[in-house]
């Protein structure tokens, strides 16, 4: 590495960094609820981390599963889109309860969609704290 690149190269995260950085087991209330922070995130970076999501799903007992995810200012195309469904399928059997955050500038065709096509629920919140508090009672 020349002297130009150590004085003028800055660290940058990789995506696979971000992708474990932003899928992590909380706990809220004595509930474990495993947080998926898609906010201000490109659509490169959201298809990524949603694919990421059953390795970390599949891992605990079958309908076990609180999971919030946040999409506020994250950005969106087909292929994130179709990940997410694809995802949300995958998932179910592990999910016990979902919610979201961040999904008022959503099309209203697509959360009808992802809910026709996962057959689930996407339970919406104005906040993470409301979403956390749902998600936690019972």
């Amino acid at each position: 590495m020349t002297n130009f690149h150590r004085l003028y190269s800055f660290p940058q995260k990789e995506v696979a960094d971000t992708v474990t950085d932003r899928i992590r087991f909380i706990t809220h209330r004595g509930k474990q609820i495993l947080v998926v922070d898609l906010s201000n995130c490109s659509t490169v970076e959201v298809e990524k981390i949603v694919r990421a999501v059953p390795e970390v799903v599949t891992t605990r007992p079958r309908a076990s599963v609180l999971i919030l995810s946040d999409f506020t200012g994250a950005s969106f195309d087909q292929e994130a889109m179709r990940a997410m469904k694809e995802s949300a399928v995958f998932d179910k059997p592990y999910i016990k309860k979902s919610a979201w955050v961040g999904t008022e500038h959503f099309p209203d065709v697509f959360s009808e969609d992802m809910m026709d096509f996962s057959r689930r629920q996407f339970p919406t919140f104005k906040t993470r704290e409301e979403a956390l508090t749902w998600l936690a009672k019972d």
